[in-house]
């Protein structure tokens, strides 16, 4: 009964809170909806009354969080305040279409992670299993989705007219956006399922199918059983960021999924809307994680609940010193990155508009005139010092909810539902849009990921031999955990953790995108790559220029991570 008590708890604060949403902004939800429903006109008093009188706003967020919840026990899920039409219809609609844009785009994910992990199988089956530092997977993963989007969009709509650039009407609509939500996705699981992968091939039970002489074939199936159930919880993940977390794909292809139907819903401040566009999400991701947590389940079969697991030995033997190559060219780029346009101005327009590089301008003018090269080297301390911060505290939560999986499940599953944006939706209301409040709302989902995994792996770590037996011999859970288990769980969840930076740093940037982050005129990536992202086609480097700076950033994590071998 706790994981479902945990479940129902989670679910139920999370819609409360939504339910005063449009009350703890500080703002009046009579003017905002007259102003979705009228344009920018001066609301009188007497409209604004009107409105109240009609909506009952007046007796507060608590009774219409009540009747809310009375009529979806009824199966009324409410009409919207904006068109007054029945908001399920339209919001299961939008969540057909979000379906779909998964599936094809879990899809890519599949092939992408496939092809990066597959030379780890191949040289773990010839008995050479090796550590890389998996550039190409970490360049996938910083690539943001909403760049991509726009890139693709420019590439193969406008100058080649391969593809539809807006709609969705049909599957030739579905391939771009689905490219750029898969391609980010496949690098974050080829990247894990390489790691698996080798982990698996250290351990005993390899050697002793070798030497009786089993097929290839069959110890590359056994392999892939082994390595897949600790990735679960983060397959269900990307599926779900794929459902609910695309809202910038949607909104630059004009896709009318459930995603950008939430967050219009919520910019016009349509509590019934919004009320259950969250809901479906909040459902969808907890179907997601209870059907990704039972393949798990059934792939570890018996050996769960005996605990037979396979050991993993630790690799004793010192990491090639070749691979401090990578994050130190790394680190080199960024920081002659920086230090090359620091003592240059990122505010004043002291340019011309979109004025082409040169000697005297690196890599030109943004739209109103402001030295690109500055701006990026300036943004790089807080677009880089907010993501390190926000990793830090996502692993010290990850690592804290992941020890308590009962206790903690519904809120790690509610949580990982819920995108940064949606999250940043509720900051921005108590806080306004600042930085600040930009890296609180990705603190506060970033954590969900890596307890699921802490979760995964305390799961495995118990079914062990020597920690089952544990217990039996007296040892209590405050010896066992911090002697036992969290040795076993924290080198690879701070290894998921620094593949979690640039994501991090992504996000960060992609509010700062939508305009939910850092404020203009700070020379926040994401806020770059938005003022730059109408002038792609003509001042494509100046676009360019932030996104190889997070891939290096993406590469540097990733590389510092394969060298945290135990």
């Amino acid at each position: 009964m706790l994981p479902a008590l945990s479940r129902a708890g989670t679910l139920c604060a999370v819609m409360g809170l939504v339910g005063m949403l449009p009350w703890i902004s500080g703002r009046d939800p009579a003017a905002s909806l007259l102003r979705a429903r009228m344009g920018e006109q001066t609301p009188t008093p007497e409209a604004l009354a009107a409105i109240r009188a009609q909506l009952g706003l007046a007796d507060g967020p608590w009774v219409h969080l009540g009747q809310w919840l009375a009529g979806l026990v009824r199966g009324d899920w409410g009409v919207s305040w904006i068109s007054g039409a029945p908001v399920l219809e339209g919001m299961l609609g939008a969540l057909a279409v979000s379906w779909t844009l998964m599936a094809a785009a879990f899809g890519v994910a599949l092939c992408c992670a496939g092809l990066i992990a597959l030379p780890v199988l191949l040289r773990g089956l010839h008995g050479r299993p090796t550590q890389t530092a998996g550039v190409l997977a970490a360049t996938l993963t910083a690539l943001p989705e909403f760049m991509l989007s726009a890139l693709f969009l420019v590439v193969f709509s406008v100058w080649l007219g391969w593809f539809p650039p807006y709609g969705w009407q049909g599957w030739s609509h579905v391939v771009l956006p689905a490219l750029a939500l898969g391609l980010p996705g496949g690098g974050l699981l080829g990247r894990l399922l390489g790691q698996a992968l080798a982990a698996s091939f250290h351990e005993a039970w390899i050697a002793s199918w070798a030497c009786a002489g089993i097929s290839r074939a069959r110890i590359a199936r056994a392999v892939l059983r082994r390595s897949l159930p600790a990735l679960m919880p983060q397959i269900g993940m990307i599926m779900v960021a794929m459902t609910g977390g695309a809202i910038a794909v949607e909104k630059v292809f004009s896709i009318p999924g459930l995603g950008r139907a939430a967050l219009g819903a919520a910019s016009a401040q349509d509590l019934p809307a919004l009320q259950a566009g969250l809901l479906l999400l909040l459902l969808n991701a907890l179907a997601i994680g209870i059907l990704a947590n039972l393949i798990r389940v059934a792939l570890l079969g018996r050996a769960l609940t005996l605990g037979a697991l396979p050991v993993t030995p630790p690799q004793s033997a010192p990491p090639d010193r070749r691979l401090w190559l990578v994050p130190l060219l790394v680190v080199l780029l960024l920081a002659g990155l920086v230090l090359w346009g620091w003592p240059r101005d990122p505010f004043s327009a002291q340019y011309l508009r979109l004025q082409a590089p040169g000697p005297a301008l690196p890599l030109g003018a943004d739209g109103l005139g402001r030295d690109v090269l500055a701006r990026i080297a300036h943004g790089a301390f807080s677009t880089i010092g907010m993501a390190v911060l926000a990793t830090g505290i996502a692993l010290c939560l990850g690592l804290l909810m992941g020890m308590v999986p009962r206790l903690s499940i519904g809120l790690i599953e509610v949580t990982k539902a819920t995108p940064p944006t949606m999250a940043a939706l509720v900051t921005v209301a108590a806080m306004g849009p600042s930085a600040m409040g930009a890296l609180v709302a990705v603190s506060a989902v970033a954590w969900a990921p890596l307890a699921a995994h802490t979760a995964a792996l305390v799961a495995e770590a118990r079914a062990k031999p020597h920690i089952a037996i544990a217990p039996v011999l007296g040892v209590g859970p405050l010896r066992l955990i911090p002697r036992s288990i969290l040795p076993e769980v924290l080198a690879p969840v701070t290894r998921h953790a620094m593949l979690r930076l640039p994501g991090i740093a992504l996000a960060l940037a992609a509010l700062g995108f939508l305009g939910l982050g850092a404020r203009p005129p700070a020379p926040e990536w994401g806020l770059v790559l938005a003022d730059m992202l109408p002038y792609v086609e003509r001042a494509p480097l100046a676009v360019l220029m932030p996104v190889a700076a997070l891939a290096l950033l993406s590469v540097l994590g990733v590389s510092l991570a394969a060298l945290l071998r135990r």
